[in-house]
């Protein structure tokens, strides 16, 4: 019989959310340039003494899982999967068990360049499921917006995922007006075939050079009207702490049943249901996307903190968790990092 710990921290905040939910970024570099993530001659990447090393990051996912409870990992960049250590971290973040004596959940958001080649190994780690990113189906819009020509690397890894096991298998597509809003409908239909969960994503003001528009974003208003042309949507009911309000799809002669989710940021925020903290690949605690200011975890812990000092630090940076992103408040200011320097 497991015994639950009754010594366990939280990270809880003044408005009584706890964060249960880790985000990780192994990196800030990628190899795409997606235009609503970085501008097209890329960033000035961490140098590498500046990241995280293999046994730095484990240990700071031992402290969120063993000491404050954290239930959920999800390795994020940049491209996680340009870190070549992920299947020993993912190993690593397996073996560690939850003050209830479960193991944690450990999932992955990648572009799925090169995931073909690394699934299964992924799956044997101890990897549960991916999130993957995918704006088009249209070879040459695809390459537009990641201003590289991918696609075809994107849909084998998705292929593989689904091959290894990581159910279920989540796409992730930003609409953007002008740009791609006529892939709303064909993606859904590419996902119900293939039992992959769409999800889709409110353009956020994460982008270069804070050059984000309301007006290019496709609200989730606009992306349902869309889905509805062609598909019998109805709520799938209360999601938690979850981002993404689902849909249940009805099944018809040319598609079967299944689920697609709206993360609606920016129009629908659920901020106060919130329950994640970040990490970025250079040890700064962030509490949120759009937080202004960073917590350092890197410089305690090389100069030698315990395990119950760096849960302290923790702990006091998420105490101060914003009510709010703030996106429509007046004075609101994007973050100095774009989304590949937080980790998504």
């Amino acid at each position: 019989m497991t015994q639950v710990r009754t010594d366990v921290r939280v990270l809880g905040d003044r408005y009584g959310r706890v964060a249960r939910d880790l985000r990780m970024s192994l990196t800030d570099r990628c190899n795409l340039r997606c235009s609503y993530c970085m501008p097209a001659e890329g960033l000035a990447w961490l140098p590498t003494e500046d990241t995280l090393t293999d046994a730095e990051v484990v240990r700071l996912l031992r402290v969120a899982v063993e000491t404050l409870g954290v239930h959920t990992i999800r390795f994020t960049g940049g491209e996680p999967l340009l870190r070549r250590s992920l299947e020993q971290i993912v190993a690593a973040a397996s073996a560690l068990r939850t003050p209830d004596g479960q193991a944690p959940e450990l999932s992955l958001t990648t572009n799925g360049i090169g995931l073909d080649k690394r699934a299964a190994g992924l799956a044997a780690a101890g990897l549960t499921r991916v999130n993957v990113s995918l704006d088009s189906l249209n070879r040459e819009r695809y390459a537009r917006i990641a201003r590289r020509d991918r696609l075809p690397d994107v849909l084998a890894g998705l292929a593989a995922a689904d091959a290894a096991g990581l159910h279920p298998v989540k796409v992730n597509a930003v609409a953007m007006r002008g740009l791609n809003e006529d892939d709303i409908v064909p993606l859904a239909a590419f996902c119900l075939a293939r039992g992959y969960r769409l999800r889709f994503i409110e353009h956020m003001p994460l982008g270069p050079e804070h050059a984000w528009d309301r007006t290019t974003m496709v609200p989730a208003t606009e992306i349902l009207a869309a889905l509805a042309t062609r598909f019998t949507l109805t709520p799938a009911g209360q999601r938690g702490a979850a981002p993404a309000e689902e849909w249940l799809v009805a099944a018809s002669d040319d598609h079967p049943a299944g689920r697609i989710g709206v993360i609606a940021s920016v129009t629908r925020p659920f901020c106060a249901d919130c329950d994640r903290t970040r990490v970025t690949a250079d040890g700064q605690i962030r509490t949120c996307l759009f937080a202004r200011t960073e917590t350092d975890l890197r410089g305690p812990l090389r100069a030698g903190a315990s395990d119950d000092e760096l849960a302290a630090i923790w702990q006091g940076a998420h105490h101060t968790k914003a009510a709010g992103h703030g996106i429509d408040a007046p004075g609101f200011t994007q973050p100095d990092r774009g989304m590949s320097a937080i980790g998504g």
